[in-house]
């Protein structure tokens, strides 16, 4: 068994595990009404489906470092043998799903001394330099071995050496066994689920988690995103927000060339997640009221005339959209590090299902965005807020704005994304977001929200944007939300006064969709430098904001979080 050195301190770490520090989210207790007005199949299927949920979490593991499994059982052992300090670690562990990790302030949180965080993560060699990749690959191109190249760039593969070359290996081959108990556990749920369109769903996502080839992936995903009126919820989430490696190839000026000769386009590795829980009813009505609304707002996107986009106008939406009270959230959906989602909008547009005629799906994560104390929400406020503004502040209307940002990945360019390298993701979601507000009027014209509502969106959004601290360039969402902020300051949207934040409410609608037009122009042409320059000249952590952060620190002293998931634990017994 391999041996390793705890990082943190026995301080360190109760301070990190203590209840101020350490946020509980809290997901359906084993007793929940929602479960229990369950009918008896979709009881049984939920245990097949947590169950698969939890196999994905190990695969996720390997994928996210070569460590993480091993480090795990180094912990488990040193905790039987009374160790204070391996139990405490395997809090934040369990906790961030892995051994490194960021906090909420932004802080690398490496758990084990002899493993370093690697842009690579663990679907590349662990002693693979950048350089290197590049190297390799500019020499497997030279010789002709075209499609080796592409197995190693594509979004699925494993990625191992081969003597002095890299193969990469499907991850459905590389993990064949435990796809094979995920598959078998799909079979079992869609057996027993009452609903016949969820069980086709997961039969279809079954055949797809054996045999490597994607187009069964976009069979899966094109029937997943028609799923509205299912009681269960299973989603299998591809995201490529970690991989830091595979889009510095576009760095490299005689790669990038060769790639584009040999018609290469590298997709940043998925990273996979699986989300687990029970449709709400009354919540999932309240989320279809924009859906009549996607049409125009394709429309009054900028330079529409330019691009497809996955929302057509003259066509019907394919967009569902559920929100759902959680069970499980394995894997790369679960990791709490610095965060953790409050929904999610996919397949992405480097899917296939998109290609074949398929559309998109929404899903909201209800106790992951509620708000557990209010108390210090209003000491929050209190802080950071100009007092006459506290009246427009309402924790629903982050709810409404997340909803407009979900249905924003849906519009605007499909395709050419990849061109901008490791900026592509804060580009898409800084466009999400600016397209979000800078709908609200529109949305508020048309009758989607009361002006009393508008007023609250903006300033609960202005509000929430400011940070506790500075984050690196790897943390996509929250790059994108200090590049918001210097954004919105030099234009006006809102100032600071004693203090706190003063929003001018009717500058900031139309300062963003004038950051909204900038954002799309870079994504429909596609060049990286323009990306890069748009990034750093608007990633800009001036004094105001330091400022704020200093206060939400003080009121806010969380550093991690974690889930609770008693009825997925009662559930996978």
């Amino acid at each position: 068994m391999a041996k390793y050195t705890l990082n943190l301190s026995i301080e360190e770490l109760e301070k990190r595990t203590h209840k101020d520090y350490l946020v509980t989210k809290k997901f359906l207790k084993a007793d929940a009404p929602e479960y229990l007005a369950l009918a008896d199949g979709d009881k049984e299927a939920l245990k097949h489906l947590v169950r698969a949920a939890n196999i994905l979490e190990k695969i996720n593991m390997q994928l996210d470092n070569h460590d993480n499994l091993p480090f795990k059982e180094f912990l488990e052992e040193e905790i039987k043998k009374g160790n204070r300090q391996a139990e405490l670690t395997k809090i934040l562990f369990d906790a961030q799903k892995g051994v490194n990790a960021l906090d909420t302030m932004s802080q690398p949180i490496f758990l084990a001394r002899e493993v370093p965080g690697l842009p690579g993560k663990g679907v590349y060699p662990k002693d693979l330099p950048v350089e290197e990749f590049h190297s390799i690959l500019i020499k497997m191109l030279k010789s002709g071995e075209i499609e080796e190249v592409k197995k190693i760039l594509t979004q699925r593969s494993v990625v191992i050496r081969n003597g002095g070359e890299l193969i990469g290996i499907d991850y459905i081959d590389y993990f064949e066994e435990d796809f094979e108990k995920m598959a078998e556990e799909l079979d079992k749920a869609s057996k027993v689920s009452t609903n016949a369109d969820f069980n086709e769903y997961l039969q279809l996502q079954a055949k797809a988690l054996r045999t490597a080839d994607p187009m069964l992936d976009a069979y899966a995903d094109k029937k997943w995103a028609t799923l509205q009126d299912t009681p269960l919820e299973f989603t299998i989430t591809r995201e490529n927000y970690a991989d830091e490696m595979t889009g510095t190839v576009i760095e490299n000026e005689e790669l990038k060339q060769l790639l584009y000769e040999n018609k290469i386009s590298p997709i940043p590795k998925d990273f996979l997640g699986a989300r687990v829980g029970i449709v709400n009813k009354k919540g999932t009505e309240a989320l279809m009221a924009i859906k009549k609304y996607l049409p125009t707002l394709a429309k009054n996107m900028p330079f529409n005339d330019e691009y497809e986009q996955n929302i057509k106008p003259d066509e019907d939406t394919k967009q569902t959209m559920v929100d759902v009270d959680m069970v499980q959230a394995a894997g790369d959906v679960g990791e709490y590090r610095g965060g953790i989602t409050l929904a999610e909008n996919l397949p992405n547009d480097d899917k296939l299902s998109l290609t074949i005629g398929g559309g998109r799906r929404n899903v909201y994560h209800r106790q992951i965005r509620f708000i557990s104390d209010m108390k210090k929400l209003q000491e929050r406020l209190d802080e950071i807020l100009d007092k006459e503004q506290h009246k427009y502040y309402l924790d629903e209307a982050d709810h409404w704005f997340t909803i407009g940002h979900e249905n924003a990945h849906s519009l605007g360019p499909r395709k050419g994304n990849e061109k901008l390298g490791k900026y592509r993701n804060i580009i898409e979601e800084n466009k999400a977001d600016m397209g979000s507000l800078a709908f609200v009027d529109l949305l508020t014209e048309l009758g989607m929200y009361t002006e009393e509502q508008r007023k609250q969106i903006i300033v609960t959004t202005m509000a929430d944007n400011f940070l506790k601290s500075k984050p690196t360039m790897s943390q996509a969402h929250r790059v994108r939300t200090v590049m918001q902020n210097y954004y919105f300051s030099t234009r006006g949207a809102y100032d600071i006064v004693d203090g706190k934040i003063h929003v001018n409410i009717d500058k900031v609608v139309p300062i963003a969709k004038e950051m909204l037009s900038e954002i799309v122009r870079i994504q429909i042409d596609g060049d990286f430098s323009k990306a890069e320059k748009y990034v750093k000249d608007n990633f800009v952590w001036t004094d105001n904001m330091e400022l704020i952060a200093k206060k939400l620190q003080k009121v806010n002293k969380t550093l991690n979080g974690r889930l609770e998931t008693e009825l997925a634990d009662m559930l996978s017994r």
